[in-house]
């Protein structure tokens, strides 16, 4: 990649979308198909054997006592009926209000095969838990239907109270070259056969976020190299990223760039040369400056509260488990931004650099003094 310095900064008119989000979702339907190995199973075997992460045994009792089942077309209420193998089964999720979100999206870059978005803290990119509705990629399909044109598709992740550049593709090329950028950087990392100067020279993106982290750094810049893995944790279905030497290769290169000796923090820049889920936090977690105000990683690149025993089996009006109790990785309150992109454009190979401003909180003193000039 050619010299960030070198590189053009897109000129773009300020432009911000997005659609209040109505009081209740649709609700969500989920197909099934009886398979010969769970024929002769009753209805409430099947999905609580099938869907356990999704409520517990009596929640799926009560849903199905709801009516929210239908099998073959036709609503079942009696959770020991027979199934047949080939029928054809349907769990309705009831609509429900899902927790506050921004809504409102401002576009940093846009051109014919990609935009760039600048997304708040606080809104979650992709459907997933009480977030099915309230995300990004709602808003994107509203906008598109608007325009009536396909939406374009975010290319990575950014946790929900992360903010910053969100990168979305507009066609099945762009989609692809620019997830191969973002799979690249990791796959290097995990080949580990190159430099560091060798990778700069290859890699098709740099991510470079800013950060505020509890306590003060001592030295100027430092390289941390931890694998990160994942362990069973409630509240999370798939289990949660942790600090763990048996995980998967990962590494970020930190920059102090001021230290706040009477607040007792750092505000660092931060880039990413692999993308592990969660990887900024649990990295600068596990070096004993967790980002201030995160309530999930603390030092060691642990979670805060960790039992992976327990469980709750309470459940909601819908049959499915209440909201966890312990923080879970979507939890907001830590201060983390996407700040910059370089990357090659994916049909052009031009040098673009995207930039997304700073929360008052993540600018230097320098940065906020100039703001406040001009």
């Amino acid at each position: 990649m050619s010299n960030p310095s070198e590189t053009r900064q897109p000129q773009t008119q300020t432009q911000k979308f997005g659609l209040l989000w109505p009081d209740l979702n649709d609700g969500l339907s989920y197909n099934d198909v009886v398979r010969s190995s769970d024929s002769e199973s009753t209805l409430i075997e099947f999905y609580s054997n099938k869907h356990k992460n999704s409520a517990p045994l009596q929640g799926w009792v009560q849903r199905i006592q709801n009516g929210q089942i239908r099998v073959d077309g036709t609503v079942v209420t009696d959770p020991e009926t027979i199934l047949r193998v080939g029928s054809e089964l349907v769990y309705h999720r009831l609509p429900w209000r899902e927790p506050d979100a921004p809504c409102l999206l401002e576009v940093l870059y846009e051109d014919g095969d990609m935009i760039a978005l600048n997304k708040p803290s606080g809104l979650q990119v992709l459907p997933g838990g009480l977030f099915q509705q309230r995300t990004v990629l709602t808003q994107l399909q509203w906008q598109a239907s608007k325009k009536q044109e396909p939406h374009p598709v975010p290319v990575h992740r950014l946790g929900r109270g992360t903010s910053g550049i969100l990168l979305c593709a507009k066609t099945k090329l762009a989609k692809t070259r620019l997830a191969a950028y973002f799979a690249n950087g990791t796959s290097y990392i995990e080949g580990n056969r190159k430099t560091n100067m060798e990778m700069c020279g290859t890699r098709k993106i740099t991510k470079i976020y800013r950060a505020l982290v509890t306590g003060l750094l001592d030295e100027d810049k430092v390289l941390i190299k931890q694998p990160i893995g994942m362990v069973q944790y409630p509240g999370v279905a798939k289990g949660l990223y942790v600090a763990s030497s048996s995980g998967k290769p990962a590494l970020s290169k930190v920059d102090v760039l001021e230290r706040n000796m009477q607040g007792n923090n750092t505000l660092v820049q931060v880039e990413i040369q692999s993308g592990r889920p969660h990887q900024i936090r649990i990295h600068l977690a596990f070096i004993g400056h967790p980002l201030l105000g995160d309530p999930l990683y603390v030092g060691g690149g642990q979670p805060m509260c960790f039992d992976p025993e327990f469980v709750d089996g309470s459940f909601a009006q819908d049959g499915g488990y209440q909201r966890p109790t312990k923080p879970v990785p979507g939890d907001c309150g830590y201060f983390l931004h996407a700040h910059q992109l370089i990357l090659s454009h994916p049909t052009t190979n031009e040098v673009i650099k995207i930039t997304a401003p700073l929360p008052s909180i993540l600018q230097t003193q320098d940065e906020a003094k100039e703001i406040r000039i001009n």
